[in-house]
């Protein structure tokens, strides 16, 4: 780190900020590893995750992503040797990151691969199929009794119950991933649903493109040595005082995408119909909903000023800090509905927490200083009220204020005892 009049910079190579710069502007697809099994909304480009692992850390640093969301962090972190951790307050997320970060062994990969060969043939509209009464109960098969998805609800929950049958919970939850996976293509944002035909054909090519993921995963983690990847279901408001965490090192990396100030994004239900919302996600991943849509985004984004959310924002971010270290990175890439008084307002909470702002001397004559990039085409853009500069996204980058007093402090390793929260991905 070095200063520069007002602003501090990274002490970082031209070459290796260029490259990371790069990476946050990369506009490619998201595929490779495990990416693809399940598109997790507003999820950052696993290009850019890598970039910023490859910058801040060495193998075997410890890499934590306060709102993991998808799994992006988590799954680029154990391709590359790093022990990553992972924290979420949705249950799905938890789900997903999980399974995204699970090393399945050849006899694992051999069985599923002969499953998914089998599992169009399990989808038979005249045939009977399993319903998962207690879900059906709580609301999670909300608006798919239509008459225009009856049909294909059938063909989940028939999908859902051949995975079941896997009865190994590794490949169980792989399997659940693969009918999630599909669910979302044929509902999500559709107001017509595909045939059922079309449903059967799509499971099996999203089961081989997964399976192709897998052992692609399974490859890296063998080439640069096998971490641990801890998931804990929590809000990352207190983390400091996770039992869990007690033995953890300080992360070398916080990398993030945290929820955004003021845009509406639907982190934990699909739409279908022209907008009405299902929870049907959560039934296929066997967990249940927390609730509604400001719980995963920190506060009503109508809530004045956003109070509530700047209050979380700032609460989370302090907890993180407090695990932290003079060495630690903090990279965040967010959005703002309304940067113009957002942005400095975000400013603020990261520096009441602790955190000061870093620069790239290489974007010094660029804009305001900062790593801004062009958002790739979104729907859930198009749900906010009003003109918005949403359509950008900014990489802030912090450094604690105040440089901690060094600790010993050792690894996590995933022990007897560890809390049911945290669920260890690889093991």
């Amino acid at each position: 780190m070095y200063e520069s009049g007002k602003r501090s910079y990274l002490d970082l190579p031209s070459e290796a900020q260029a490259a990371l710069i790069d990476a946050a502007r990369d506009a490619s697809p998201v595929r490779g590893l495990t990416h693809g099994y399940y598109k997790y909304p507003a999820r950052f480009s696993p290009v850019f995750a890598r970039a910023a692992i490859q910058t801040f850390t060495k193998p075997g640093d410890v890499v934590l992503d306060p709102h993991v969301g998808g799994g992006t962090t988590l799954v680029e972190a154990l391709a590359a040797g790093r022990e990553g951790v992972g924290v979420d307050i949705s249950t799905l997320a938890e789900f997903v990151a999980s399974v995204k970060c699970t090393i399945l062994s050849e006899a694992e990969l051999d069985t599923l691969q002969r499953w998914a060969i089998k599992l169009p043939q399990r989808v038979d509209i005249h045939r009977p199929s399993v319903t998962f009464e207690d879900y059906e109960a709580l609301g999670y098969y909300k608006h798919l009794d239509d008459p225009s998805r009856w049909r294909l609800r059938k063909a989940i929950d028939q999908a859902l119950a051949s995975a079941v049958k896997l009865q190994k919970p590794r490949m169980v939850a792989f399997g659940r991933c693969v009918v999630l996976r599909t669910a979302q293509w044929a509902l999500d944002g559709r107001k017509q649903p595909p045939s059922v035909d079309d449903f059967r054909i799509s499971l099996m090519e999203y089961a081989g493109e997964m399976l192709r993921g897998a052992r692609e995963l399974r490859a890296a983690v063998k080439e640069n040595g096998r971490q641990s990847v801890t998931v804990l279901r929590r809000n990352a408001w207190g983390l400091q005082h996770d039992p869990s965490l007690f033995d953890l090192r300080a992360p070398r990396l916080v990398v993030t995408s945290p929820p955004y100030p003021g845009v509406h994004v639907l982190y934990h239900r699909w739409q279908v119909d022209g907008g009405k919302e299902v929870p049907l996600p959560f039934m296929i991943a066997n967990k249940l909903d927390g609730a509604g849509g400001s719980y995963y985004t920190m506060g009503d984004r109508k809530y004045p000023e956003l109070a509530t959310y700047f209050a979380n924002i700032k609460a989370t971010m302090s907890s993180v800090a407090a695990i932290a270290n003079h060495k630690t990175v903090f990279v965040q890439m967010l959005a703002f509905s309304e940067a113009h008084w957002q942005l400095p307002k975000y400013l603020e909470a990261m520096e009441q927490a602790g955190l000061k702002e870093m620069f790239l001397s290489e974007l010094k004559k660029e804009g305001d200083g900062r790593l801004w990039r062009e958002v790739p085409s979104r729907r859930w853009y198009s749900e906010q009220r009003g003109a918005t500069p949403a359509s950008k996204e900014v990489v802030l980058l912090h450094q604690k204020l105040i440089p901690s007093q060094p600790q010993a402090r050792q690894s996590v390793r995933h022990r007897t005892g560890l809390p049911a929260r945290a669920s260890s991905a690889t093991a």
